[in-house]
């Protein structure tokens, strides 16, 4: 039987939208078409990464954890799920070290900081945490806390050939569920063992392609 790769960054968006969709990636490699995504947002995730790696985080400001940000935009792969054909290969944004020889796995976002984003990214990042604690290769990794580093400007300032834009960082700290995902990944094993699911109603790319194969059929009569 095929062992399917799950993408963690998957579930918040295409898993949520329409299990269709979802079941047609992973199961038969069929994408949804890509919107362009501002290259603005790409650097500016980057420029924010890049200068943490090394530092403490306290150091960057007094509301974040005393910790060592040791590694970014690492690339994972863990063993296959118990009791499933599924895995996770991805990619997490940053790993942070504490004191105590355990781990913080950060997901940086530039955003508002919005309750709800919590619980939107929990599987995530307990997808990357299940992966750097189980890997396919190599040695595991323990993680003892998941949080996300938000970004979102709050005030800008003109100056003479330059804007300055401030970005405070805001630390959510996410609850670990560990069970709670294994029995996620559990689900989506059986998604993928079945056959095609119903498409969501409100999914934009089904009702897109359902109105190009109408105009299509109509032109062609």
């Amino acid at each position: 039987m095929s062992h399917y790769k799950l993408s963690p960054s998957d579930f918040a968006f295409l898993y949520e939208e329409c299990k269709l969709c979802y079941w047609l990636k992973v199961k038969h490699k069929i994408n949804t078409p890509t919107l362009p995504f501002p290259g603005v947002f790409s650097t500016i995730n980057t420029m924010f990464q890049t200068p943490l790696v090394g530092k403490n985080l306290k150091s960057v400001s007094s509301s974040l954890p005393d910790a060592l940000v040791e590694s970014q935009e690492g690339h994972v792969e863990s063993e296959k799920i118990p009791n499933t054909n599924v895995y996770v290969k991805g990619k997490y944004d940053l790993l942070v070290k504490k004191e105590d020889g355990t781990y913080i796995l950060v997901d940086l976002k530039i955003s508002k900081p919005e309750e709800d984003k919590i619980d939107k990214y929990k599987t995530q990042l307990g997808a990357y945490k299940y992966a750097l604690e189980h890997p396919a290769n190599g040695n595991p990794v323990r993680i003892s806390e998941l949080a996300l580093l938000v970004f979102y400007p709050d005030q800008v300032e003109m100056h003479k050939d330059s804007v300055k834009i401030a970005f405070p960082p805001i630390w959510m700290p996410v609850p670990i569920d560990d069970s709670g995902f294994l029995q996620f990944a559990k689900d989506i094993d059986t998604l993928l063992s079945g056959p095609a699911p119903e498409e969501d109603s409100n999914c934009k790319w089904c009702n897109y392609r359902h109105e190009g194969e109408r105009i299509a059929h109509v032109k062609n009569i």
